[in-house]
């Protein structure tokens, strides 16, 4: 199980469904933790990693010991052992004097990552079809999209449905080293994902045309159906995330 599937399960599977703290089983190293008994430390990592990914804490937001170690009702220990995995991880920085922030969305990250998003999942949707599994992956897409109606009210929740979709694409290559390449990237992607629809990119429409897409993968139509990807998805999408 891929940890973005690991994600969607406790999302949809948990008695308290609006409890989503799939990343917060996922290790900085990228590996999912063990669910027995983890350490304060590991409770810790999790919190505030969903707290920084869904956006509670906010790119380029100072952050104290003192702070996360009251929101967090714990002991600074576990805290701090928590802000060295996240600092290795990329999510949080520190300087000289030891202030410590969320690190924040630039509009070069943006524009990297949108750049591999578009070079890696233009070549995945062309081999979809030039494969013969476009009908296929109609269905498969379809799936995620149908999970990214049912969290259309939940931004966070959205998102990470809209991410794994894009992940079903980037699969469709069967190359581990470039799925690899394409999850390190995930973190970045979900929150600049949350602030392309803060600031314009309408969930909506997006569902709506994703449903269209995965018709005209049916049909066989690679033009109209990529065409949808490249306007909602690449262009769309920056040019949203860049109003920051």
């Amino acid at each position: 199980m891929n940890f973005l599937e690991f994600i969607l399960k406790k999302c949809y599977n948990s008695p308290n469904k609006a409890n989503l703290h799939g990343f917060a089983q996922i290790t900085y190293r990228g590996n999912i933790m063990s669910e027995k008994s983890p350490s304060l430390a590991e409770q810790a990592y999790e919190k505030i990693k969903q707290n920084i990914l869904n956006l509670t804490y906010p790119p380029g937001m100072p952050l104290t010991e003192a702070m996360l170690t009251k929101e967090l009702g714990m002991s600074r220990s576990p805290v701090r052992s928590a802000i060295q995995m996240l600092q290795t991880e990329g999510l949080i920085q520190s300087d000289y004097y030891k202030s410590i922030t969320v690190k924040p969305i630039t509009r070069q990250d943006i524009e990297e990552i949108y750049q591999l998003r578009e070079l890696l999942e233009t070549s995945a949707f062309r081999h979809i079809f030039t494969s013969g599994k476009h009908v296929e992956y109609s269905y498969r897409i379809e799936e995620k999209v149908v999970r990214m109606c049912a969290c259309a009210e939940d931004l966070y929740k959205w998102e990470i449905a809209d991410t794994d979709m894009h992940m079903e694409i980037i699969r469709s290559l069967g190359n581990s080293r470039i799925d690899r390449v394409y999850e390190n990237t995930l973190s970045e992607l979900i929150r600049i994902g949350q602030c392309s629809v803060k600031n314009g990119m309408r969930i909506p429409k997006t569902n709506e045309n994703l449903k269209k897409m995965v018709q005209h993968m049916r049909e066989g139509n690679y033009e109209k159906s990529f065409a949808i990807l490249k306007a909602d998805h690449f262009e769309i999408g920056k040019d949203s995330a860049l109003k920051m």
